[in-house]
């Protein structure tokens, strides 16, 4: 049985949907990613974020050349579902609702059946309404002859004849993979180059694409965490430990080749940039004549 993760594609979009698979991923093959999901309810919200995880393409790349991972084209995955597959799943919902109806009715000790309860309110209405009726005849009968003494309507119930709605919780799993329309075995790519012939996933297709692909990896293999650098004017920020528990070190700059432009107002921008949020600007250069990466870090420092 493969241990490979799977990563859900779609649109050229890298997903995780699984809550395990990005604990392992963080903990075991230091990939963060970014938690993008939210609550329907609470779109709004984006301080405490859920799955899925999306990944940036260099992520992708290096998990699934590392054979960490593998490539799952999502809509293709998803079959159109038969009628009887239809029908056993909306079973097991019915029978989820009616397990969670039972089970709040006996945390409040309320055993009856829905229709038992409406026809006890509508028997302690009636009995009611009679005993409110006797009251005025007699009323009447001590106040001897007179005007007539016409009975006033009683008040509008403000208990309602229907029974009471069920209240239950709808769950919305996270994964398909209960879902026996669901079926991503022909649809999973172990390598690049498959997922690429398919047309499911294209990255790295330019140059600088390839640049940034091995700069990543080239970071990676030397122990370090990669999250989002763009804040900070960079391609990445380069953590020594977990972000959870470490500041980064570096802002990184991925430069595509020895003879790529570099002007100097760019590295003074760099430095300053780098210094003033207390990192140091690493411009990482690759050269795919040699295939090796090289480092050049810039700091801003007070002239006299």
């Amino acid at each position: 049985m493969s241990t490979r993760i799977p990563i859900h594609v779609s649109n050229q979009t890298a997903l995780v949907w699984d809550v395990d698979h990005v604990a392992t991923l963080r903990s075991e093959h230091r990939i963060c990613g970014v938690l993008s999901g939210t609550l329907p309810h609470l779109s709004q919200q984006n301080i405490f974020l859920g799955v899925p995880l999306v990944l940036v393409p260099e992520e992708l790349v290096l998990l699934v050349e590392k054979q960490f991972a593998t490539i799952v084209h999502d809509p293709a995955a998803h079959h159109p579902a038969t009628p009887a597959q239809l029908e056993s799943w909306d079973a097991q919902r019915q029978r989820g609702i009616a397990h969670q109806v039972r089970e709040a009715g006996r945390r409040k000790g309320e055993d009856r059946a829905p229709a038992a309860t409406d026809a006890a309110a509508q028997q302690k209405r009636a009995e009611r309404d009679a005993r409110r009726q006797r009251q005025l005849a007699e009323a009447a009968e001590d106040a001897g002859p007179g005007p007539a003494i016409t009975p006033a309507p009683a008040p509008p119930s403000t208990t309602s004849d229907a029974p009471p709605a069920a209240v239950y919780t709808v769950s919305v799993p996270t994964t398909s993979g209960a879902f026996a329309w669901y079926a991503p075995a022909a649809h999973e790519y172990e390598t690049l180059d498959a997922a690429r012939e398919a047309g499911v996933w294209t990255y790295p297709a330019t140059e600088e694409e390839r640049a940034r692909c091995e700069v990543f990896r080239d970071l990676w293999e030397k122990g370090y965490y990669l999250g989002g650098g763009s804040k900070f004017g960079g391609d990445w920020l380069v953590y020594p430990g977990d972000p959870l528990r470490y500041h980064s070190h570096f802002v990184a700059t991925v430069q595509t080749s020895p003879s790529a432009p570099l002007r100097p107002m760019e590295i003074v921008a760099h430095g300053r940039l780098g210094t003033a949020t207390k990192k140091a600007h690493l411009l990482c250069g690759w050269d795919p004549a040699s295939r090796e990466v090289t480092y050049i870090s810039v700091e801003w420092a007070g002239f006299g």
